[in-house]
C-alpha cells in the first residue's frame, strides 16, 4: 500500500465535489487507455452522490467509454430495491441513469426482498460476483479497482465498517453488517482486504464533523479504532477535502489547496 497519502483541500464543498469529479473523468479515461476497460467502486452519502452529480453535468464527461465501465458499490443498506436510502437508488438518479453504461457491468449489492434470502447470503453473492471478476493478474480474489470511492464518518468509519465492529477482523472481502451505529443497522459492506486491493483509493469528504476522523486517519491511528485508516490504494491514496474537514490536519503535512 502507499505510505503517504496526498491530501488536497479544496474551498468549499461545491468546490470539492466539481474536482473531484473532473479527477474521476481523468483517472477513468487513463485506466480505459491502458487497459481497455476500468472499474470503479462507489460511495453514498452527500458529498458522494454530489460528485456523481457533477460528473454528470460535466461536459467532459463523455470522454468516459461508459460502457467499458464497470462500477460496483463499497456498501449498501440492507433495504429494498429502489429504496431512496440506497446507494444504488442515489446513484443511479445522479449519473448512472443519464450515461450509457453497460447494465451487466453495474453491479448493485443485493437488496432486501430479492433474489437473495437474507443479509448473509446477498454478501456472499456480491463476493463471488468479485471473484468472478477478478482475473489472474489481479491481487487476490476481487479486481483491482482503477478507483474506490470512500466518505469517512465523524468517527472514521469507511463503507459500513466501523470502529471496532466484528467487520473490522473479518477476512472475508464483503460482510454483512448487522446492528450498525448508523441506520438502518443492516448493510453489506467490503471489507479493508477488499478496498486496499484497489490501485487508488480517494477519501471524500466534507464538513468540520469530519475533521477530527480526518486528522486521526492521518496520524497514526490503527483501522480498528479508526477504519479510514486503514483505507489505502495499492498505488495512490488521496484526502479530497473541503476547508472544513481539513480544518485540523496534523502539522506538517502537504496541504496544497484547490
Amino acid at each position: 500500500m502507499t505510505a503517504t497519502p496526498l491530501v488536497v483541500v479544496h474551498a468549499d464543498p461545491a468546490m470539492l465535489a466539481r474536482s473531484a469529479a473532473a479527477r474521476f473523468v481523468t483517472a477513468v479515461v487513463d485506466a480505459q487507455a491502458a487497459r481497455g476497460s476500468a472499474s470503479v467502486v462507489l460511495t453514498g452519502g452527500g458529498i458522494g452522490t454530489a460528485v456523481l452529480r457533477e460528473l454528470a453535468s460535466s461536459s467532459v464527461r463523455d470522454a468516459i467509454d461508459w460502457r467499458a465501465l464497470d462500477v460496483w458499490w463499497g456498501d449498501e443498506r440492507w433495504l429494498p430495491a429502489g429504496d431512496p436510502e440506497r446507494n444504488e437508488t442515489q446513484a443511479r438518479e445522479a449519473l448512472l441513469d443519464s450515461v450509457p453504461v453497460d447494465p451487466p457491468r453495474v453491479h448493485a449489492m443485493g437488496a432486501m426482498g430479492g433474489e437473495h434470502s437474507d443479509l448473509d447470503t446477498a454478501a456472499a453473492a456480491y463476493a463471488e460476483s468479485l471473484a468472478a471478476a477478478a482475473r489472474p493478474e489481479d491481487h487476490g480474489p476481487v479486481p483491482s479497482f482503477d478507483l474506490l470511492l470512500l466518505g469517512v464518518g465523524p468517527e472514521g468509519h469507511v463503507a459500513s465498517l466501523f470502529p471496532e465492529s466484528p467487520a473490522m477482523y473479518d477476512e472475508r472481502t464483503v460482510v454483512g453488517v448487522r446492528n450498525s451505529p448508523k441506520p438502518p443497522p443492516q448493510r453489506i459492506s467490503l471489507t479493508l482486504p477488499a478496498i486496499q486491493a484497489a490501485r487508488e483509493v480517494w477519501i471524500v469528504a466534507a464538513g468540520e464533523e469530519k475533521a477530527d476522523a480526518v486528522r486521526a486517519s492521518l496520524q497514526g491511528a490503527g483501522p480498528i479504532a479508526v477504519p479510514a485508516a486503514g483505507a489505502r490504494g495499492r498505488i495512490a491514496t488521496r484526502y479530497l477535502l473541503d476547508r472544513a474537514a481539513g480544518s485540523k490536519l496534523p502539522k506538517g503535512l502537504a496541504r496544497p489547496t484547490a
